[in-house]
């Protein structure tokens, strides 16, 4: 039961985008993929195991997700995971929990950049409101189904942080 195909969870399910600070070879993501994986199959919340599953988009984002109603994480669980995961990327050479950055498409590339590098380039024009950006904030299935990861900055919290779109747009 613990680990499931990440299309099987519904749609309620609480999900953590870890975003890698830069993109993953294909040998790095199978072996995250491998040990994140062994990690899941003995995921547990007080001994209860953890109904999840992972994903892993655009070369960059890990996508963990687990059913709430089947079993809730604990605060000791998440730590778990978020441990385990910074550990993984120190040995893999890459940081897989700085949240930090901020992610955007450029043509068929992820671009990776700092928020100050980032509100320079909204306040320069090189970046518009219009620019693809990655959400690493989600925290639903429902939200990540219905919207995606990759949206518009306008339709995200990065439209009000760096090109001063109002709430609600």
């Amino acid at each position: 039961m613990p680990r499931v195909p990440f299309d099987t969870l519904p749609e309620p399910s609480r999900i953590w985008v870890f975003p890698a600070s830069r993109e993953l070879t294909a040998s790095e993501t199978s072996r995250l993929l491998s040990e994140v994986d062994t990690f899941l199959d003995g995921w547990a919340a007080h001994g209860a195991p953890l109904r999840s599953a992972r994903d892993f988009r655009h070369g960059y984002f890990l996508v963990v997700g687990v059913d709430e109603d089947a079993e809730a994480p604990s605060g000791c669980s998440i730590d778990a995971l978020v441990r385990s995961l910074r550990t993984l990327g120190r040995e893999m050479g890459v940081t897989l929990v700085e949240h930090d950055p901020v992610w955007y498409r450029e043509g068929d590339a992820v671009r990776v950049v700092s928020r100050g590098d980032m509100r320079v380039m909204a306040r320069e024009g090189i970046l518009d409101a219009a620019t693809p950006v990655y959400d690493t904030s989600l925290t639903r299935l429902s939200d990540l189904r219905s919207r995606g990861l990759e949206r518009p900055a306008h339709e995200t919290w990065h439209g009000r942080a760096f090109f001063g779109v109002p709430s609600g747009r």
